[in-house]
């Protein structure tokens, strides 16, 4: 038998692989889906020639024909540049996305040898503080990039970027503390559970979307914010900074930045999935119910929690494939913000709603725990 701790290691490092190869994996899927999408909306045609060995299989090659360009491509480091914190920054941007993504749950839990396996690749109480924490890092990348890179244009957008998280990270934090005053707890996984196994009013699953709509709202268009995805990608803003603090970079440095920008959406899309719809649970039909009638079917509990696995992680992808396609679906829809609009949003708008639904929600829990005085 392995010694515990060693388990333990052996067991985290697992979990981190499989949550760093599904993000891995995201970004050449949403650039395919993001050109698709696009030509259907503008009613053009869209990638549909790079395959394998003669077959096109609808364009799904273009994302490696688009890897290998990139890696081809000429790198240069601007004379001018502080060339330190200019490699620096796509790298900070890249690993933030990457790093956030081990917080989500990607199941239940497993058993191997007796020894109960939370599926959570970092086992953290307050997990999506951690979430919080590691998505902010981000901004750092786009802001030393638009510094470093000795370009006007370029610092204006850092400086953009840094605003637009100090002024939506806040209503978002504060659309979130209605979801632990309701649940009563900073664990994802206990919040997952909460959300499983009763039904509201007879029918509707008990998701944090029904106990707290409007937390859910906000918590959506501040995601958009904290992306720097349309209509909110004003540190970018190519009408007037002709590309932000991309404006100086290329090659596979310019990639990093999407890479980090394609995780950071997976990872708040699965907080969205974990908090307010339920995570890894299908409704109607929770974890429990399904490992009941796995056992009584003669599968043992070791074996059915392992083919549970692979069924809740694909109903966590499947909810989170829905959010990544709403990203889609607004960055060829609306329109971007005027840089004023954006801020009057976050701070005259997300802001008062979210401390005015942070009062109610704390007073309904109070009353419904403790009756009327």
């Amino acid at each position: 038998m392995l010694n515990p701790m060693l388990f333990d290691l052996i067991a985290m490092v697992l979990k981190v692989a499989v949550a760093l190869l599904i993000a891995l994996q995201v970004a050449p899927i949403m650039v395919w889906v993001e050109r698709r999408q696009a030509a259907m909306i503008q009613r053009r045609v869209g990638p549909n020639r790079v395959g394998l060995f003669g077959f096109r299989m609808f364009g799904l090659g273009q994302p490696l024909a688009d890897t290998i360009k990139l890696i081809f491509k000429e790198d240069f480091v601007p004379k001018q540049a502080n060339k330190v914190f200019y490699v620096m920054a796509p790298m900070i941007t890249g690993l933030a996305g990457l790093v956030a993504i081990v917080g989500l749950p990607l199941g239940s839990y497993v058993e191997v040898f007796g020894t109960r396996v939370n599926l959570q690749p970092v086992e953290l109480n307050a997990g999506f503080l951690y979430l919080f924490a590691v998505s902010a890092l981000g901004v750092y990348g786009a802001a030393l990039a638009g510094w470093s890179s000795n370009n006007k244009y370029a610092l204006l957008g850092g400086l953009r970027a840094s605003a637009q998280m100090v002024s939506y990270e806040i209503a978002m934090g504060m659309s979130l503390l209605p979801i632990v005053i309701i649940f009563g707890t900073l664990n994802m996984q206990d919040i997952i559970a909460a959300q499983s196994g009763h039904l509201l009013f007879g029918f509707l699953p008990a998701w944090g979307v029904f106990y707290a709509p409007v937390s859910m709202c906000i918590f959506v268009v501040c995601m958009f914010a904290e992306t720097n995805r349309l209509p909110f990608d004003l540190a970018e803003g190519e009408a007037e900074l002709v590309a932000g603090f991309l404006t100086e970079y290329g090659s596979m440095r310019w990639s990093l930045f999407f890479l980090g920008e394609y995780a950071m959406m997976t990872t708040l899309s699965g907080l969205a999935v974990c908090l307010f719809f339920g995570g890894y649970e299908i409704p109607w039909l929770p974890q429990t119910r399904i490992l009941e009638l796995l056992t009584g079917a003669g599968l043992g509990r070791e074996l059915a929690l392992w083919v549970m696995f692979p069924l809740g992680l694909g109903v966590l992808l499947g909810k989170i494939a829905v959010f990544m396609f709403l990203f889609v679906q607004a960055r060829f829809t609306l329109p971007r913000f005027r840089y004023d609009q954006l801020m009057d949003l976050g701070w005259k708008i997300m802001f008062p709603f979210a401390l005015a639904n942070l009062v109610v929600s704390a007073v309904w829990a109070a009353i419904a725990k403790f009756g009327l005085p």
